[in-house]
């Protein structure tokens, strides 16, 4: 088994949140952006990090890359603490490559592509000057853009054409480690098979470790072989994406993916019942406030992360005193 590139033990994120308290003083809330999250990403993997908004991705993003230390629990880039290796200098920068979701708001305006590319080859010491046009024009062709693109601005590239752009700019460190966040939303459908695709090719190439953010079970069912199910700030189920997609354990998993009937179109019908505020979470389960199968004692006792002990749940873990189970086991 392959060595952990990521590792979360416990994670918690908590913000104080000020409101209004009287007129003479502002009360502070406890937010739980992260609670107890534990995650395994492993050299070479292709990870979806899935939930609805408000489900803490972007706050389990940070933590995992360093840019925000969490306020109790580890985070680990192979087994060193990610922020004392981004301390250290660049080369957690150079390893892991990220992919923005506001690609064109990545790329300053006033660059051109080539200039934007090179910014990060001497950055990084990747190669002399003489030798920078013939690599740019490398990176370019690899995502599908012709060597001519260096010379133009971003503004005069479609959606699709920033996104090729942003991906070769994160390719030019050589990493080892890709991460994307939300990196194909708000393109047409024929624009994100393309970028899918060429993801896919990269990861099999490069062999790259894949950590994918994205709220659109269908993206994460194609580009992804693992996927780790959120819900307010909590890991619910996790596994082999299309064991959890097809025989989901969680009563939300399930949920998202009944609300989901056809992948790459957009969720038919909202999940019934109110998110609870993370300002003010219930007690035990936090999803039984939505949850049809939801017993007695999913209101007093908050469920961990376990692996689950059927056939047909080999690999996966759950967050549910009563995990969906298949008949035929």
């Amino acid at each position: 088994m392959n060595a952990p590139v990521f590792e979360l033990r416990e994670v918690e994120k908590v913000y104080q949140v000020s409101r209004p308290g009287g007129l003479l003083r502002r009360e502070k809330r406890a937010l739980h952006a992260l609670d107890g999250v534990r995650l395994t990403i492993r050299a070479g993997a292709s990870v979806a990090i899935v939930g609805e908004s408000g489900s803490g991705k972007s706050t389990l993003l940070r933590v995992l890359l360093g840019l925000t230390p969490p306020s109790q629990g580890q985070a680990f880039y192979k087994g060193r603490p990610v922020t004392e290796i981004r301390a250290e200098g660049t080369g957690f920068a150079r390893e892991v490559a990220m992919v923005y979701q506001d690609a064109r708001g990545s790329l300053d305006p006033r660059m051109t592509v080539g200039a934007l590319i090179s910014e990060a080859l001497r950055h990084f010491g990747i190669c002399s000057p003489a030798e920078e046009p013939a690599r740019i024009a490398a990176l370019l062709s690899r995502v599908g853009l012709p060597a001519e693109a260096a010379e133009r601005y971003p503004a005069a590239l479609s959606g699709g054409q920033v996104r090729r752009v942003a991906i070769a700019r994160a390719l030019a460190s050589n990493p080892s480690v890709l991460v994307a966040d939300e990196a194909v939303s708000g393109l047409d459908v024929s624009t994100q098979a393309q970028l899918l695709n060429l993801l896919r090719r990269l990861r099999a190439e490069m062999g790259l470790t894949l950590v994918f953010i994205t709220h659109d079970l269908g993206v994460a069912s194609y580009l992804c072989d693992e996927i780790a199910i959120m819900y307010l700030g909590r890991i619910v189920e996790t596994g082999p994406t299309n064991a959890v997609l097809t025989d989901p354990a969680h009563p939300y998993a399930r949920a998202l993916r009944r609300a989901a009937p056809e992948f790459f179109a957009p969720i038919s019908d909202p999940l019934p019942g109110e998110i609870p505020s993370p300002l003010d979470l219930p007690r035990g389960c936090r999803f039984a406030g939505r949850c049809t199968q939801a017993a007695q004692d999913c209101r007093g006792t908050d469920p961990a992360l376990m692996r689950l002990k059927y056939p047909s749940g080999a690999g996966r873990a759950v967050a549910c005193l009563h995990p969906l189970t298949r008949t035929n086991d």
